[in-house]
């Protein structure tokens, strides 16, 4: 039977995920904090158990880990975290505070944790759920978000080059799409300024790049043409760009 662990699986992104692989086989764990969610959604799939928990606190990780550290763990999906937005000086420093603990300390340690457990096994693949946010400079209006998902970009892309110069069978990637149809917006107070791509799509095109090994995977036309302008225009145009974007997030 193969196993799969998703985190943040009560809705959106991760939801999807635990749909397809459900329909592909997979003995599933879903990590969530709300528990109906995460009774109904089983209720919906073959094979799953549910693990009630807030990986923003540390410790919780851990706990994680302990539940599954004995299972051989074909896919782990690195999915919770959250977004905020609006001017850095005015929004609110606990809710940025919560965003660094689950978006960065909770995705590094289980991260690490799981990575050290398939590299041992030398099998395994895990993905980090980041943002085409954290391949690009800066985000004005949403400048914790940003510096958050760029932190999983560059810790992801290097562990991936080591695992490489290892000759590991290990997979690691992050996913990085734009604006996708979930709750994001609501819990990061923004309407969506680009049009956005459906969670299927993105899933759809997450594990499919997987499979090719990918290390930054992209989802969307237009999402990997303005990563690839950002890359050969000025910084400062880009972040100028950017911020027109976010503006319109928040007075529009």
């Amino acid at each position: 039977m193969k196993y799969a662990v998703v985190t943040g699986a009560s809705s959106g992104i991760g939801e999807e995920f635990c749909r397809r692989l459900d329909q592909d086989g997979y003995q599933l764990l879903l990590v969530a904090r709300r528990k109906d969610r995460l009774q109904q959604l089983k209720k919906q799939l073959h094979d799953a158990e549910i693990y009630v928990t807030d990986l923003s606190q540390s410790e919780n990780c851990h706990q994680l880990f302990e539940i599954i550290k004995d299972k051989k763990i074909d896919i782990f999906v690195n999915n919770a975290g959250f977004g905020d937005c609006g001017l850095f000086c005015e929004t609110d420093l606990n809710k940025e505070k919560q965003m660094i603990d689950l978006n960065i300390k909770a995705l590094h340690i289980l991260m690490k944790l799981v990575l050290k457990k398939m590299v041992v096994d030398d099998h395994g693949m895990l993905l980090n759920v980041a943002s085409s946010a954290g391949l690009l400079p800066a985000g004005p209006y949403m400048a914790s978000y940003y510096a958050t998902k760029s932190y999983v970009t560059s810790l992801t892309m290097a562990v991936a080059r080591e695992l490489k110069e290892q000759h590991s069978h290990v997979y690691v990637g992050c996913l990085c799409p734009g604006p996708v149809h979930t709750e994001f917006n609501q819990v990061a107070n923004v309407e969506f300024a680009l049009k956005g791509i459906s969670p299927q799509y993105c899933v759809d095109q997450a594990l499919k790049k997987m499979k090719k090994r990918k290390v930054v995977i992209i989802p969307g036309k237009t999402i990997k043409t303005a990563v690839w302008f950002a890359k050969i225009l000025p910084v400062r145009w880009v972040i100028a760009a950017v911020s027109r974007q976010q503006k319109k997030k928040i007075y529009e």
